[in-house]
């Protein structure tokens, strides 16, 4: 992890380079770029999911409920990749160049999950 009031940066794909300080025995935690997109997607999925619901609610019939719930898992999975590349081109980024070794070892352990 890196020490107290270390400032660094890294660059993006786009070029565009992000500065920023690190506090002493904190969490790696800087703004990325694709929260709204990611809250966004969620807030979609969350209506639908209530939507499927409603569905099972009003006794639709069982393969239309479950294509609709397999189009929001599709988008829980979207949401899901959104984040990991975010966090790869950034948080990974900057941990590595801050010496946080267990950054890669909570990350292998989220895709683990994730991927199940």
């Amino acid at each position: 992890m890196a020490k107290s009031g270390q400032v660094h940066s890294h660059v993006d794909a786009d070029g565009v380079e992000y500065t920023h300080t690190h506090e002493e025995s904190l969490p790696h935690k800087h703004t990325h770029e694709n929260t709204k997109a990611v809250l966004n997607r969620l807030s979609r999925a969350s209506g639908h999911l209530e939507s499927v619901k409603r569905m099972i609610e009003d006794g639709k019939d069982c393969s239309e409920v479950l294509i609709q719930l397999s189009a929001v898992i599709a988008a829980l999975n979207n949401a899901g990749k959104v984040i990991l590349q975010d966090h790869i081109g950034h948080c990974i980024v900057d941990a590595i160049e801050s010496g946080d070794d267990t950054a890669i070892e909570n990350l292998n352990k989220a895709i683990d999950r994730f991927i199940k």
